[in-house]
């Protein structure tokens, strides 16, 4: 029995270390809700203990077990922490764009502020292979130019100070659902992100199109291979 709680304890150690650098990824590119949900304090990286219970009592010893034999499961999903890409396509009629993401993506809203202008920015987020894939979409009060323009600079520069790089930009065509495309940016940026000063390399492709603004973005602790790069921004599609 002593054996196979060790046994346990060992696996559990591995997959909180496949956990822990996803997690500080997340922290640092979203903020500190994503790591919560992954059950990992913000600050520390390692698992919050639970209100009330020491760390050497019977109780969190019973408590420890019984997380670890749940972790058994996902353990094997992790399959000793091989990235992998498991793409679908998720068309987001409400703000109007198709994209392929490399796992189910989940939601957030935030306020941004734009030129003193508050704003509503949707995010859907996947993560995959230590990288989060992700498409922002910014409601616009107008479709004018001007306004698309203040946008899409708040957009690039925001992204390129978050590692501490120059925001500069290529056009790229972005393609149109119903055939054609439309004039858009694209930036490789790479630097230091966070109180760690850890590597980051962002790839991103914004459009304003309509009343929004689009930010499609992938955030990496390393280099990724260029066909999932490319599969990303690809299928990347407006309506």
């Amino acid at each position: 029995m002593l054996r196979t709680v060790f046994g346990l304890y060992r696996l559990s150690a591995r997959i909180s270390s496949c956990l822990a650098p996803i997690s500080r990824l997340l922290v640092r590119s979203w903020g500190r809700s994503w790591a919560r949900s992954w059950g990992h304090s913000p600050d520390s990286g390692r698992p919050a203990a639970s209100a009330g219970v020491s760390a050497g009592s019977p109780r969190r010893a019973r408590t420890s077990l019984a997380t670890v034999l749940g972790a058994l499961a996902l353990g094997v999903a992790l399959g000793a922490c091989s990235p992998t890409f498991d793409w679908r396509t998720v068309m987001n009629n409400d703000n109007g764009y198709t994209v392929d993401f490399p796992a189910k993506p989940g939601n957030d809203q935030r306020a941004v502020q734009i030129n003193g202008t508050s704003m509503q920015m949707a995010m859907q987020t996947a993560e995959a292979g230590h990288a989060v894939f992700a498409v922002g979409t910014v409601m616009l009060p107008d479709d004018s130019d001007a306004t698309r323009h203040a946008a899409l600079d708040f957009l690039r520069a925001g992204l390129a100070r978050n590692v501490g790089a120059a925001p500069d930009a290529q056009p790229v065509q972005i393609p149109l659902a119903a055939g054609g495309k439309t004039p858009g940016l694209e930036m490789k940026v790479s630097g230091a992100a966070g109180a760690q000063h850890e590597a980051r390399t962002v790839y991103v492709r914004l459009v304003a199109h309509g009343r929004h603004a689009y930010q499609a973005a992938i955030i990496a602790d390393q280099p990724l291979p260029q066909d999932q790069v490319d599969q990303f921004f690809s299928s990347f599609q407006l309506y």
